[in-house]
């Protein structure tokens, strides 16, 4: 039974969901996002970009223990690479990258007394990309990577695995279109299932992942058949 769950980026689109999934299977959610509100039982407002990230969860938590940690909080930006700087490049990897390998470390005792699990929510661009999104796609990439090797690691007390989501309804998607002269529903349109997806379904497969005891070091795809079309189509 899943009493605890920590979730990242609890106050967005995806969070939410993940949120309202968890409290219908009857868990206490900790929700952690830089903005001050979530639906969570708990919400920590805290910018895991900090280094410190992971001592101030724990501190947060005291002696309450973890069966699921939920890295989904993210951001990125549309910008050339040769046009980045150092800055935004350590910013977008602090926190899809780093701040989950942080976060899990951190609670790492607590989810092996629980025989917990780990979902990171990694991206489509972890294994098929587009311009100009290269230092997302590579955070993404390295979170996918990440999740192989913690679950050699931590097997077989703790689990851990990633959902790769495509084009789903939310702020940052919404605001990337806007920058590029297009909309949610012309974008859907080009894809197998003819609409973007619904954080709710990114949440299920969140919840698919914490409650299905055989899979770990797994990546499940989630884009709406975005991946399966050849680029030579």
């Amino acid at each position: 039974m899943i009493e605890r769950v920590v979730i990242t980026g609890a106050a967005g689109a995806v969070g939410s969901a993940c949120v309202a999934a968890f409290r219908e299977l009857g868990a206490e959610v900790v929700g952690i996002d830089v903005r001050s509100k979530s639906g969570a039982d708990l919400h920590v407002t805290l910018d895991i970009a900090d280094p410190e990230c992971g001592r101030r969860v724990v501190d947060q938590l005291g002696d309450k223990a973890v069966d699921v940690l939920v890295n989904n909080a993210a951001i990125g930006h549309s910008q050339l690479a040769v046009d980045t700087s150092v800055e935004q490049f350590d910013e977008i990897v602090a926190v899809n990258l780093r701040a989950p390998f942080i976060l899990s470390t951190a609670l790492l005792p607590s989810l092996r007394q629980r025989s917990g699990s780990v979902i990171n929510v990694s991206s489509v661009h972890a294994v098929a990309t587009s311009s100009p999104v290269s230092v997302y796609a590579a955070a993404k990439g390295g979170l996918q990577s990440l999740t192989r090797a913690l679950a050699l690691e931590w097997a077989p007390e703790v689990r851990v695995n990633c959902v790769l989501p495509g084009a789903v309804d939310s702020e940052m998607l919404s605001e990337g279109l806007s920058r590029a002269g297009k909309t949610l529903e012309g974008f859907g349109a080009t894809l197998a299932v003819g609409r973007v997806g619904r954080p709710e379904e990114i949440a299920d497969a969140i919840v698919f992942l914490a409650t299905n005891q055989y899979m770990t070091g797994a990546s499940l795809i989630v884009d709406g058949g975005a991946t399966a079309r050849l680029s030579t189509e």
